[in-house]
């Protein structure tokens, strides 16, 4: 059985880690422009209290490296 590559989730070309789940910076920001265009949105309020504690630790976690990484590229 041979892995399947994943793909970019806007563009559909392969997914590069550094940018994952997206293959390249334009296609996260292509992304995030939709959340900001409210393209996308959420149907109801997010239940953060019913969270699991290490899956708050993990969240908090991917967000600080995806600020991270796009601190790295602006620079």
């Amino acid at each position: 059985m041979s892995a399947k590559k994943k793909t970019c989730t806007i563009c559909e070309r392969e997914m590069v880690e550094r940018y994952r789940p997206f293959c390249s910076r334009r296609c996260a920001d292509k992304d995030l422009a939709g959340w900001f265009g409210e393209s996308y949105r959420l149907t109801e309020q997010a239940p953060f209290e019913e969270m699991e504690p290490e899956d708050m630790a993990a969240l908090e976690e991917a967000l600080a490296e995806a600020l991270s990484r796009r601190e790295e590229d602006m620079t």
